[in-house]
């Protein structure tokens, strides 16, 4: 069983990462920021569909003050979707804004609905953090998927990422006869082996999605991590390898059951092989971004030195043990990973 952090330390972003936002189109002029959010006068708690508790509370504001939140989330929501295109926002209205209680960050999420075909959407308004904005960049350059963030001073605003809650996928969809359980379980090696290389931790279960797209013949199965608080915190090795959590044992299993050993083995081996494709293609913006996390505090001393020992130890590669910062750390990992 891993252990995690219970409240992880919040880090405020630097200069240099700031102005490496800038210059990759990150940072934006967003008309409301995360402290304005936290003015609400009352909230009530959003239940499910089967009246359970979701642990969000719908948030509400008063007077000018809902008028300009709904005006200005409009407005975030153009420069997240349309990159600034404005001439739409007339016919999009905030329908409800929710605050999640349960967690160390406390993000609020905007529900915006397009009044012309009531089609709504969801984005997220959050506290920026410095080793959050390392883990959605790293997502979206190592990763399959793209994702889209925006940051202004101590704002940080995320894209809804659609898909399955993990842990509702292993109780509920998981037992279904139309899935394609080998196809499942090539997809969360090759997910485990993503988290790994570029060190994502804590994805247990409810920290991410399974994307489901139908196929001509089948279904293909996507994971996707939702929550990037831990990018490179932690300073045990197993807790950046899912498999190592309980609440993933219902996939691990159909691993052990429908896998052999070389089939794995193919998978974390194609899987590798894409990542070095990516991280070779924008390599020179990878050093960039890494060049900033070595002059980041992102983690403890402690966590640091547990985790470039484990690492060590891993690689069988004394080089590790030179490394002072999570940044050094991930780097020197990452090339070791794809490089083999």
């Amino acid at each position: 069983m891993q252990v995690i952090s219970k409240k992880k330390i919040y880090f405020p972003v630097t200069e240099p990462l700031r102005e490496y936002l800038a210059q990759h189109r990150r940072k934006a002029d967003i008309p409301v920021s995360y402290s304005d959010l936290t003015r609400f006068s009352e909230s009530i708690p959003l239940l499910d569909k089967n009246g359970q508790d979701t642990l969000w509370e719908t948030v509400i504001y008063n007077g000018e003050l809902a008028a300009e939140i709904n005006a200005g989330m409009a407005i975030i929501y153009s420069l997240l979707k349309a990159a600034g295109d404005l001439s739409q926002r007339a016919h999009l209205v905030v329908d409800r804004i929710d605050c999640c209680v349960f967690g160390n960050t406390k993000p609020f999420r905007v529900r915006i609905v397009n009044q012309f075909n009531d089609n709504y959407d969801y984005f997220y308004v959050k506290k920026a953090d410095s080793s959050r904005i390392y883990g959605l960049e790293l997502e979206e350059l190592l990763s399959p998927s793209r994702i889209h963030f925006l940051v202004k001073g101590e704002t940080l605003i995320e894209e809804h990422i659609s898909g399955i809650p993990g842990d509702r996928f292993l109780n509920g969809y998981l037992e279904r006869t139309n899935r394609n359980l080998v196809r499942v379980a090539k997809e969360f090696i090759k997910f485990n082996e993503r988290c790994f290389v570029r060190l994502l931790g804590d994805m247990r279960a409810y920290n991410y999605v399974v994307d489901i797209t139908p196929d001509f013949e089948d279904e293909q199965y996507r994971v996707r991590p939702i929550d990037f608080d831990q990018q490179s915190y932690e300073g045990g090795k197993n807790i950046y390898l899912p498999q190592f959590f309980k609440d993933n044992n219902p996939v691990v299993k159909l691993c052990l059951e429908l896998l052999n050993i070389e089939t794995m083995r193919q998978y974390q081996s194609e899987e590798r092989t894409l990542m070095a494709q990516r991280f070779y293609a924008v390599h020179d913006q990878i050093k960039d971004l890494i060049s900033c996390m070595k002059h980041n505090d992102i983690s403890t001393k402690v966590k640091v030195a547990q985790l470039r020992k484990e690492l060590s130890l891993f690689h069988g590669d004394s080089q590790l043990l030179k490394a002072n910062t999570m940044g050094e750390i991930l780097y020197t990992h990452i090339v070791k990973c794809l490089d083999k």
